[in-house]
């Protein structure tokens, strides 16, 4: 993996601070993803009507369809890349053990992990996100093909608080493939430079792949990829965060 040249940031490359910016990271990223619907306005009329035009289930814009399932079982791998440092964390999630015992945390940059560093990544883990709110009149038609269907929309400020309030500077860009009526991604993107936890990042580029799950009834997210082009005390610094998820059974 090619990583993105930037100047290098002191500090950046202690664990420790390593650490606490992977947790940030996995916050937002969980910020970034639950939404919930709000009433229909005229811009979101619009996307139903397209919805209608090819035989796409407006249930793709319930936030419990994209919701990471808690009665799966699953693999996670995520990567940080920071111009200084990459560091791997490599995990299970099994609901069917109880509280914090449902995350294994395998390893981290290869080694054995502290039982600090597995209460932290548990901990981040199990933290709630708060319910976002779609504005619905900011729904978007971006993109219509013969094999291609991108929306795009924003949240209201009034659901977002302090950790989170950058996101009212982003927009959702949601990815349906025409032809399998099914949603593909949704990309998460900055309209302006945005605070995120101690960055101010120029750019905040958040993609989310998704599979289709029968049994379940709902997406998977299967890949999801964070790119910040930030500065920290006037300097530049770029961060990657790659997480993945596999091997998906139902518990």
């Amino acid at each position: 993996m090619e990583k993105t040249k930037v100047m290098t940031l002191a500090g950046f490359n202690t664990s420790t601070t390593n650490g606490a910016l992977q947790n940030r990271i996995n916050t937002l990223i969980l910020f970034s993803l639950v939404l919930v619907a709000s009433t229909v306005s005229a811009q979101k009329s619009k996307v139903m009507d397209v919805f209608f035009k090819y035989g796409i289930d407006s249930g793709v814009l319930n936030p419990e369809k994209t919701k990471r399932p808690d009665n799966y079982a699953f693999d996670f791998k995520q990567t940080i890349i920071t111009s200084a440092s990459e560091g791997i964390t490599i995990a299970k999630f099994d609901p069917a053990n109880s509280g914090a015992e449902r995350w294994t945390v395998v390893s981290i940059d290869g080694k054995t992990p502290s039982k600090s560093a597995v209460n932290t990544f548990r901990k981040n883990q199990s933290k709630e996100s708060p319910a976002l709110k779609v504005d619905d009149a900011s729904f978007r038609i971006e993109k219509e093909t013969a094999d291609q269907l991108v929306i795009s929309y924003k949240v209201e400020s009034a659901s977002l608080n302090k950790e989170n309030g950058f996101i009212k500077d982003c927009r959702f860009y949601m990815t349906i493939n025409i032809k399998s009526k099914k949603m593909d991604q949704i990309q998460t993107l900055n309209e302006k430079p945005v605070k995120v936890a101690i960055l101010t990042a120029d750019k905040f580029d958040l993609v989310v792949k998704y599979k289709w799950d029968d049994q379940a009834k709902q997406y998977l997210p299967v890949h999801e990829k964070l790119i910040m082009e930030a500065k920290f005390i006037g300097q530049s610094t770029n961060v990657e965060t790659i997480t993945e998820y596999a091997n998906y059974t139902k518990k």
